[in-house]
């Protein structure tokens, strides 16, 4: 897979949750959601999930973790993904123009 195969796949996932996403939860998700919406001082269950989501999300990125599945998947990472174009394109690759001189002095900058 690769970096156009995930951008699609992103998109597509997105809009799936075009409607109201509806969790299931078993009992100890709702004792440990029943306490947060107390000691948060909230009523809105939803924002809760949505605040969980942006901790797992954050956490991955954090530890690496989106990145092994990400490269796993589709040999890419996050800031692959956030740039549009894999580490190789940035460097130029294998295909960096080449002088004929050989000159050891001649270094070409490369990000």
């Amino acid at each position: 897979m690769s970096l156009d195969d995930l951008q699609d796949d992103v998109q597509g996932e997105y809009s799936d949750l075009d409607g109201e996403l509806s969790v299931g939860t078993d009992r100890e998700t709702r004792n440990e959601l029943a306490m947060l919406l107390a000691a948060l001082d909230t009523d809105d269950p939803d924002e809760l999930v949505r605040r969980g989501v942006h901790m797992l999300f954050q956490s991955a990125v954090e530890t690496g973790n989106l990145d092994f599945h990400l490269r796993t998947e589709y040999d890419v990472t996050y800031d692959e993904y956030l740039s549009g174009m894999t580490f190789e394109e940035m460097a130029g690759g294998a295909d960096l123009p080449q002088t004929g001189t050989g000159d050891p002095d001649d270094r070409r900058y490369q990000f």
